[in-house]
Order: C-alpha cells, then structure tokens, then sequence
C-alpha cells in the first residue's frame, strides 16, 4: 500500500529526451536544461504553497508507474510527454485513472511543427494544455493548478 494522498503534492514528469534539454536542437528548445527547470519549478511551487515531485525518464513504463503512484499520493500532475505525447495510449490510460487535475506542457508550439506532432493522445485527459511558452509553460501550468487546488480547498469550507 503506498502513502496517503498528500493535497499540497504535486508532480511534473517529463518524457524522453528532456533530459537533453540545453543540449539537444538549442534553436527549437532553447538554451534552459532541465535542472533550471526543476529549479524554477521548485520555486514557483513552493511561492504557492506547494510541495513538488520532479522527474523525468527516457522510458515509458517508468513514466506509467509514476502516474500510477502520483494517482494515490499526489494532488495534481503537470506533464511534458515528450515524442510520447503523440504515441502512447498506455500514458493516456494511466492518466485517464487519475481523479486530479492534469496538465500538459510543450516547450514549442506542437501545431507549428511537423504534421505528426499535431495529435496528442494525452490532450485527451488533460484538463489543460500549455504548448509554445517555453519552459515558462510549466510554471503556468503549476500555477494554475496551484489555483485549482486553492478552489477546491475553499469549496470544502463553511
């Protein structure tokens, strides 16, 4: 049995390759690596009073599972699938079991890219959807669901 759900949890998982980001086509995804991310992501959390889960694999069977454990122990997800956003069913399963908030971030604007790129299976669970903000997207993305939880925190009151 995992640990019980914690409202103030949050958790940004990011797909393959942005473990390369800085590094990899610096022209379409920028000069930011993906440790100024997780920094700024912290950052922007904790200003909303958040707690954050930052993790990022190369595999799509990790990512299942740690939709899987954040389902029971997490109060919202924001996500960059990476080239899986418009490949896998699996992760659109695995979010689709999900009962909080979802949110999914693109660095570049995915409509503007190759034709492959426009269909996302994950947009179909996702509550949002950020694309051609940058890494500025996952902070709006946490933002927002920051607010989200807020709402849901005051709806429970006298």
């Amino acid at each position: 049995m995992g640990a019980a759900r914690d409202e103030r949890l949050i958790d940004v998982l990011n797909g393959p390759n942005l473990n390369l980001l800085g590094q990899r086509e610096p022209e379409i995804y920028g000069h930011t690596t993906l440790a100024d991310v997780e920094v700024n992501c912290a950052n922007v959390a904790a200003e909303c009073g958040l707690q954050l889960r930052f993790r990022q694999s190369n595999a799509e069977h990790e990512l299942i599972e740690w939709i899987h454990e954040a389902r029971t122990q997490s109060a919202g997800l924001v996500i960059n699938p990476g080239a899986y956003t418009h490949t896998s069913i699996a992760i659109l399963d695995a979010l689709s079991a999900c009962t909080f908030p979802v949110f999914e971030v693109h660095i570049t604007n995915i409509h503007k890219r190759e034709s492959f790129r426009h269909h996302s299976y994950v947009s179909l669970r996702a509550d949002g959807v950020i694309a051609g903000f940058g890494t500025d997207g996952y902070e709006f993305a946490i933002r927002r669901l920051a607010s989200l939880l807020a709402s849901e925190d005051r709806s429970d009151r006298p």
